[in-house]
């Protein structure tokens, strides 16, 4: 059973401890960064939400959601001018999974059909993610969780590839 808690400041050693794993490494910020993001979250100076997954009850990897609209601003469009070209009712969604051996194993694709679910359950009805398009993991997970590229921005994005959930609700 997949279930999210939001993340607290006692998480960030946890967070710590799994960004500093290679296979996060590999497709994240440096870890001391990526929290300063996690704790501006918790402080209320970004509207993105952090959450842990769980799994069976058992922390099991990272996933957060983020306002398109709150992220068109001048201070994120310098380094990523593609969201203006983002609908503003979207959401985009972010995840790792905690434990390097758990890749490849429909994990990452069972977390995002639970946490897609709940999103449209919130209301949410035009859920994108960004993957770097060289993570073929990744995007196979994605595809696997009903997410398709965004055919009017491929090859406008730079190191992301716009993919939007295309499942409708029920039938994920």
């Amino acid at each position: 059973m997949v279930s999210f808690r939001p993340v607290t400041s006692d998480d960030l050693p946890l967070l710590a401890d799994w960004m500093a794993r290679p296979h996060w490494r590999a497709w994240w910020g440096e870890p001391e960064t990526e929290l300063g993001y996690i704790r501006d979250m918790l402080e209320g100076r970004d509207t993105t939400k952090p959450f842990i997954f769980q799994v069976d009850g058992s922390d099991s990897g990272y996933i957060q959601v983020w306002y398109v609209k709150d992220q068109q601003g001048p201070e994120v469009v310098t380094d990523y001018p593609w969201v203006v070209l983002l609908p503003k009712d979207a959401v985009g969604v972010d995840l790792s999974i905690a434990d390097g051996k758990e890749l490849s194993r429909g994990l990452g694709t069972k977390v995002l059909q639970a946490f897609v679910r709940k999103l449209q359950q919130d209301g949410h009805h035009r859920i994108l993610i960004d993957p770097d398009p060289a993570n073929l993991r990744a995007v196979k997970a994605y595809r696997k969780a009903g997410f398709r590229e965004i055919k009017d921005l491929l090859g406008r994005t730079g190191d992301s590839l716009l993919m939007e959930h295309t499942v409708t609700e029920g039938t994920s």
